[in-house]
C-alpha cells in the first residue's frame, strides 16, 4: 500500500483537517499520478456537511483532478510515466452494461465507482478523493490533457466543464439556437464560455447586477437580471434550450415560460432541498420538457477537453493552499468566489 498525505472531513459539523489514506500499489492496468492540482467542487461541500446522503467518515473530497504519471502497470498502453493525465468524478464502472457499453458509464446501471465515497472494488474499502498527493487509477478512467491548457485552471474542466458541455452537447447547442444559462458561478460561468464557443446566443440569467459585466466578458450576448419581473417577461417563449446550474432550491417556473414551443430546461445543480412544485400547464402548453444531466462519460470528457483546448477555454480560479480549505467552503456558501477554487497540492507536502 502507498501512504498518501490527505485532507479529510471527520464529521459533517466539524472543519476538515489532515488525515493519512493509504492507496493501492498499481496493478497491471494502473496509472498512479502525483496530484498537482485539485478543484473544489459543490458536491465536496456538500457530501463532507452530509446534505445529500451521508457519507462515509473520514471523507477525502476532490473529483477535479490534474497531476504527473509517476508509475504504470505493465498493461498499460496509453499513458506512460511523465504524461499529464486527469480524473473527473468517476474511477470505476462495470464496463459491460448497455450504458456503459455506449460510452455512457455516468449512467452504470450497476452504479459508476465515484472518485470518493464509494465502495473501493480493489480494497474493499471507500474511495477516497483528490484532496491528497497521489491516487491509482485503471487508465479507462484516466483522461489525457491537452498541453496547451493551464493545468491549474483545467482541472475544475473535469467536473464544472463537463456537467455543462454534456447536456450543451447533447441538446445541440450551436448556431442559431437561443441558449440560457441559469447562474454564473462554478458551474454557469463554464456553461456561458461553452455555448459561446459552440456558436449560440447566449442569454444569461442572474440574481445579481454586479455580475453583468463578467457574464458579457465570459460570451453572454443578453443579460437578465432574473428578479425583475419585466426583464424576465421580455424573455417569453424566446429560448430554446435552458441550463440551470443552480444548487439551491428554487422555483424553475418563471424559467420554464421562457422556452420556446419544444424547448428543453435541463437541470446539473443538486439542491439539497427540493425545488417547489412545477406548474405541469407550463410544459403542457408547448411541448416543453424539463430534464436533468449527469456529468458525463469518458468519451466525451476527453471530446470536451480537446474542445476546451481548441477554442481556448478553461476556469475562471482562485488557488488556495489546502489549509484553506475551511475558509474556501466557507465563501464558497457565500458565492465569493470567481468562479472556482482550486488547490495547489504542493502545499500539502510541505
Amino acid at each position: 500500500m502507498i501512504s498518501t498525505p490527505a485532507y479529510a472531513g471527520f464529521a459533517a459539523t466539524t472543519p476538515l483537517g489532515p488525515h493519512a489514506i493509504n492507496r493501492r500499489e498499481p496493478g497491471p492496468t494502473d496509472v498512479q499520478i502525483d496530484i498537482l492540482f485539485c478543484g473544489v467542487c459543490h458536491s465536496d461541500l456538500h457530501t463532507v456537511k452530509s446534505e445529500w446522503t451521508p457519507p462515509t467518515y473520514p471523507c477525502v473530497p476532490g473529483h477535479e483532478i490534474i497531476g504527473r504519471v509517476v508509475a504504470v502497470g505493465s498493461d498499460v498502453t496509453v499513458f506512460k510515466v511523465g504524461d499529464i493525465g486527469g480524473v473527473g468524478c468517476l474511477v470505476d464502472s462495470c464496463r459491460t452494461c448497455p450504458n456503459c457499453m455506449e460510452d455512457l458509464e455516468q449512467f452504470c446501471e450497476r452504479g459508476p465507482t465515484w472518485t470518493y465515497g464509494s465502495t473501493d472494488p480493489h480494497t474493499g474499502g471507500v474511495t477516497y478523493g483528490g484532496y491528497s498527493t497521489t491516487i491509482v487509477v485503471d487508465e479507462q478512467f484516466v483522461v489525457h490533457i491537452p498541453a496547451s491548457l493551464d493545468l491549474a485552471s483545467a482541472a475544475p474542466l473535469l467536473c464544472a466543464g463537463i456537467t455543462t458541455y454534456s447536456p450543451l452537447r447533447h441538446w445541440r447547442a450551436g448556431p442559431g439556437k437561443r441558449v440560457g444559462i441559469v447562474g454564473l458561478g462554478g458551474l454557469g460561468h463554464m456553461g456561458v464560455k461553452l455555448a459561446h464557443a459552440m456558436g449560440a446566443h447566449v442569454t444569461l440569467f442572474t440574481t445579481s447586477s454586479a455580475k453583468e459585466a463578467d457574464a458579457r466578458r465570459l460570451g453572454a450576448d443578453v443579460v437578465v437580471l432574473s428578479r425583475d419581473p419585466e426583464q424576465m417577461k421580455s424573455c417569453a417563449n424566446s429560448l430554446d434550450f435552458i441550463l440551470d446550474t443552480v444548487a439551491a432550491s428554487h422555483d424553475l417556473n418563471p424559467y420554464i415560460v421562457l422556452l420556446a414551443r419544444e424547448g428543453v430546461m435541463t437541470l446539473v445543480g443538486g439542491p439539497p432541498t427540493p425545488h417547489p412544485p412545477i406548474l405541469a400547464g407550463k410544459l403542457v402548453n408547448k411541448r416543453r420538457s424539463l430534464a436533468g444531466s449527469l456529468i458525463g462519460g469518458l468519451k466525451e470528457t476527453q471530446e470536451m477537453l480537446d474542445f476546451c483546448a481548441e477554442h481556448r477555454i478553461a476556469c475562471d480560479i482562485e488557488m488556495i493552499r489546502m489549509q484553506q480549505i475551511n475558509n474556501a467552503y466557507e465563501r464558497m456558501l457565500k458565492s465569493d468566489v470567481k468562479y472556482r477554487f482550486v488547490i495547489d497540492m504542493a502545499s500539502l507536502k510541505t
